[in-house]
């Protein structure tokens, strides 16, 4: 394990450290970068995903993020050269939403398997959601147990707003099992989807 410290650096200081530690790889290695923002988080994802790497991240407080990044070991020449210039946010004003933890009609476990996906899917856009909203049944997927944490967690490192209808969680008996984003209400789940530009739903 390499752990790559970029707490209080500014872009592209972070990238930077990150590239130099990749490039130093002499065989598969899991480098962890520590950043104090989410624009960061989202620079070195991009920049890590384009050398190969597989990228996770995680808000671990406020002002605390890690990027995990699993090489096979050093990239390529090419993908050494890949421009290190800072990114906007890639935040747009997009709301995705969860009413369910299944998608679509049909077999239930493929219907998981879809939701899995789709979450993923998500996680590839190149212009990521403002917000994703979960009520229902959808509620499940931001809580322990979710096979849909891990994306969830690095959607949320990035600056997506991860957030789960309370009166839903009450109902499931979930409210002390939310592992990611924050607990919302009916009335802030109707301002938030009246205010976006485009609703995603699957």
């Amino acid at each position: 394990m390499i752990t790559v410290n970029a707490m209080g650096d500014k872009c592209p200081v972070p990238v930077i450290k990150t590239k130099k530690a990749m490039q130093a790889l002499t065989g598969p290695e899991t480098i962890e970068v520590l950043v104090d923002n989410e624009i960061s988080v989202q620079n070195v994802t991009k920049m890590a995903s384009s050398s190969g790497g597989k990228v996770t991240s995680e808000k671990l407080g406020e002002g605390e993020y890690k990027v995990t990044i699993q090489m096979e070991g050093a990239p390529a020449a090419s993908d050494a050269a890949e421009d290190t210039a800072c990114i906007p946010d890639a935040r747009g004003n997009m709301i995705v939403v969860m009413a369910s933890d299944r998608m679509g009609e049909g077999n239930d476990e493929l219907g998981k398997v879809l939701a899995k996906s789709f979450i993923f899917a998500v996680t590839q856009l190149e212009e990521l959601p403002k917000t994703m909203l979960f009520y229902n049944g959808g509620a499940t997927l931001t809580c322990e147990g979710s096979d849909c944490l891990e994306d969830l967690k690095s959607l949320e490192a990035q600056g997506v707003e991860i957030q789960t209808c309370g009166t839903c969680l009450d109902y499931y008996g979930l409210k002390e099992k939310l592992a990611v984003g924050s607990v919302t209400n009916m009335y802030s789940i109707v301002e938030t989807m009246a205010g976006a530009a485009k609703i995603l739903r699957p």
